[in-house]
């Protein structure tokens, strides 16, 4: 499974920072000034997190109480004058929400790219892929000599691979590729912390079951992104 490596460029910050997915995690956490208002929890998901089967791969156990609870999948209550269907992710809180009908929303953890907090704006999602291949931009590479042999032929999918095993490729509204992504990640600890370089990171079984309810297009998949 192949996915294409060419896209129009949108800003030359992103294309460097952002086209990569990079997997290196640092030691930072949410603090508590970024994590916003209150919200109350209507449902949490802790038993999603074992092992999961899925197109031939076995996806390990996460060990989810070593996750915080914030970080877990919830049903929360989230007003908002969005339609349901709309994906809200606030980089700085480490939350994407994607909105329920009746005042709710499904609320997943994530890992964010340190250059990630460059981007803001309104896209959607073009397209999306099961078991994606990866990548990295030849940045990457004089960076890390390690994944060189990837900018050409990618890294194919597996359970190692930085994308995991879903990945969602946002557009801006002039139909341009923003080179941000909402994809899996195998390294679930990263998940509240901001990475060295890269997109927008789920916990595999959490990008699994984002990946269900997303129907691409422009007037279907409406994607915001705030700081």
């Amino acid at each position: 499974m192949r996915i294409r490596n060419a896209f129009p460029v949108f800003g030359l910050l992103t294309t460097l920072a952002l086209a990569g997915c990079s997997t290196t995690s640092d030691s930072a956490s949410v603090d508590d000034k970024g994590a916003g208002p209150t919200v109350q929890t209507a449902q949490i998901f802790d038993d999603a997190y074992g092992v999961t089967k899925d197109a031939g791969y076995s996806l390990p156990a996460i060990p989810i109480s070593r996750v915080k609870p914030q970080f877990r999948r919830q049903v929360v209550s989230y007003q908002t004058t969005e339609r349901p269907g709309t994906i809200i992710v606030n980089t700085r809180e480490r939350f994407l929400y994607y909105i329920l009908p009746n005042g709710k929303a499904m609320r997943y953890g994530i890992g964010v790219g340190k250059q990630g907090f460059a981007w803001a704006g309104t896209a959607y999602v073009a397209w999306k892929q099961e078991w994606p291949t990866w990548h990295p931009p030849k940045e990457m590479a004089v960076r890390r000599p390690d994944v060189a042999k990837y900018v050409e032929d990618g890294m194919g999918p597996g359970l190692s691979n930085p994308l995991g095993a879903r990945a969602m490729y946002l557009f801006n509204e002039d139909g341009k590729d923003t080179l941000f992504r909402l994809h899996g990640t195998p390294e679930w600890a990263s998940i509240g912390t901001a990475a060295s370089s890269g997109c927008i990171r789920l916990m595999n079984q959490d990008v699994i079951d984002l990946y269900s309810r997303v129907r691409p297009g422009k007037g279907t998949s409406k994607v915001i992104v705030i700081q």
